[in-house]
């Protein structure tokens, strides 16, 4: 129970991340930093939607378009911003074309290498706790 625990914070953590990097770098992607419950609200939203969606659209995907496999986690990441930015208390927004483009992709990535790296970090410490008991 407490490294299904660790999983999701490092989850939450991790969109939380992606969507701060794209804010960050991509002009036209704007997460509105006066309404801080907002991003609080997005970001959760955002987590529990690719959650939900990836291993939907996975489903999908292989039973009928195989060769887009490789792009699950972007198109679910892209569903889920487009979910968050309609949604109009979530505190982010998208002004810009190319950032409707580039922001599935920067919080694709940052979200992917957080939650492969952060586990390593994290789990690897109750895991040696564990041993030590």
């Amino acid at each position: 129970m407490i490294t299904f625990l660790i999983r999701a914070a490092i989850f939450v953590f991790s969109a939380a991340l992606g969507l701060i990097v794209a804010d960050v770098i991509l002009p036209g992607f704007v997460i509105h930093w006066s309404d801080w419950w907002g991003f609080v609200l997005a970001v959760v939203i955002f987590a529990v939607i690719q959650s939900v969606l990836a291993p939907l659209i996975f489903k999908i995907t292989r039973r009928h378009a195989e060769p887009l496999l490789g792009g699950i986690g972007i198109i679910s990441t892209f569903i889920a911003i487009v979910i968050v930015v309609i949604i109009p208390g979530a505190g982010i927004g998208i002004s810009e074309p190319v950032a409707w483009v580039l922001a599935p992709v920067i919080v694709w990535i940052i979200t992917a290498l957080a939650t492969w790296l952060l586990p390593m970090v994290f789990l690897k410490r109750r895991a040696a706790e564990r041993r030590a008991d």
